[in-house]
């Protein structure tokens, strides 16, 4: 349940609200033009508060009533994940009476800072839980860490400097982002397998099986309708007179690890790349891993911060070592990465300067030039991944950030409107619902 929070159709839909593809048949067409209907959301509030939210709450009271304190903290740091991610999509929500019917048959909606605060101390006693190694669930339980305490307290440091970026309390947030996930191997990913409706990678399923041809990268030119193509496909495609690469930076293994240039699904086609080949395995192959809460999020909110904390140096150098990594491979699928050029070679202050190859009209101080390029980073590397919304959302009033042309009209979306069947069946919903373009608080302010 945990994992269709943020891999499903939240992935989906938030992957089209930020350029990295988009909708171009049946309902998607719809969400391309941010005219979802309430029913599109009623799967991931059952998945959220069902299928999360009252489970986990069912299991804390058999754990803690046991002394089982690891499974406790694991529970507790899955908790955290779903509901922040649902408040930060759609703003207020139910969580202090959320599944706990019998009690609250119509579960009040709290303040989203208030939500965010709750998580924090949520985030903190499950820290505590696991820091006692005692309750380590049996071998081969655990999906994810296989029990391994330290990996989960890593992956809740990382949620709460999320969690902290999101409110912009930055240096609390940088705090945290210490203790976070400290190696590519520690991330939280969604294992997957090659089963169709069992295990596979769920945007697969939808874009190579149950929904072929829905989305694209790019769709062609008509005599009456001029083609488009997704902003981030232009920024990593080296063809592209918007490409990113520079002497440094070489993005072909990205590009064709996110994108396939002659589609399979529809021929001849810009798509998001679902193939997997002896030759190139896509982001969204059949049995790829979804990435969740990572180490690339944590190095490089450890970037950010500390450029917004005025230290160009540290931010400097966290960023070269995330390119480093990335330059031995990162996240990219092996085979892919093997296959393609690449490049991403440290970046020098003289770079930020003016007239330097990140700052060559040389508008910017060397920080603000930094800090563009690392939010930019953050775009490309969170590919379809909800964060990545959450990030143009937090910027999108400032100077910096990814900048986005609304695909229709002369506004983009700031939420998610909440399900039916939650307006159907809680007295307490807001009505009528709220729409996409209404501002929510953490990042309207």
């Amino acid at each position: 349940a945990n994992i269709t929070v943020h891999e499903g159709y939240h992935s989906l839909m938030t992957s089209i609200w930020t350029g990295h593809y988009m909708g171009v048949d049946r309902q998607w067409a719809d969400f391309q033009v941010y005219n979802p209907a309430a029913t599109n959301f009623d799967g991931m509030w059952n998945n959220a508060y069902y299928g999360v939210l009252r489970n986990a709450r069912l299991v804390l009271q058999k754990t803690e009533a046991q002394n089982i304190k690891v499974m406790s903290g694991m529970t507790k740091v899955l908790m955290a994940h779903t509901m922040g991610t649902m408040t930060a999509l759609y703003g207020n929500i139910p969580f202090t009476e959320a599944a706990r019917i019998e009690e609250f048959p119509n579960a009040k909606y709290d303040e989203q800072l208030t939500i965010y605060a709750d998580l924090q101390k949520l985030l903190d006693e499950a820290i505590a839980d696991l820091e006692t190694g005692v309750g380590i669930p049996r071998s081969n339980t655990d999906i994810h860490f296989n029990g391994d305490p330290k990996k989960w307290i890593e992956v809740a440091y990382t949620l709460k400097a999320r969690f902290y970026t999101d409110t912009r309390e930055y240096a609390a947030a940088a705090t945290a982002a210490q203790k976070g996930i400290s190696t590519g191997a520690n991330s939280l990913i969604a294992p997957h397998g090659t089963i169709l409706n069992n295990n596979q990678n769920l945007i697969y399923s939808f874009l190579a099986v149950a929904r072929t041809g829905d989305a694209a990268a790019a769709t062609a030119s008509t005599p009456t309708t001029p083609g488009r193509v997704t902003y981030l496909a232009r920024l990593i495609d080296p063809t592209s007179s918007l490409y990113r690469g520079n002497a440094k930076t070489d993005e072909t293994a990205r590009f064709n690890f996110y994108y396939l240039r002659r589609g399979v699904n529809v021929q001849n086609r810009l798509e998001p790349n679902t193939v997997k080949r002896d030759t190139l395995v896509g982001f969204m192959s059949i049995d790829a891993s979804f990435p969740m809460v990572t180490y690339q999020e944590n190095k490089l909110m450890r970037a950010e911060l500390a450029v917004r904390a005025n230290n160009f140096a540290d931010g400097l150098r966290e960023l070269n070592e995330y390119r480093d990594w990335l330059g031995r491979g990162g996240y990219i699928n092996s085979v892919t990465f093997a296959r393609s050029p690449k490049r991403y070679a440290a970046y020098a202050e003289a770079d930020f300067l003016s007239g330097g190859m990140e700052n060559a009209d040389g508008s910017l101080t060397k920080e603000e030039a930094l800090l563009r390029e690392i939010l930019e980073e953050r775009y490309v590397t969170f590919y379809c991944q909800t964060v990545a919304w959450n990030d143009e959302r937090r910027t999108r009033q400032e100077k910096f950030g990814v900048k986005l042309t609304p695909n229709i009209g002369n506004r983009l979306p700031w939420r998610f409107i909440y399900a039916q069947n939650e307006l159907n069946g809680n007295a307490l919903a807001p009505k009528p619902d709220p729409g996409v373009f209404q501002v929510i608080p953490i990042y309207g302010r």
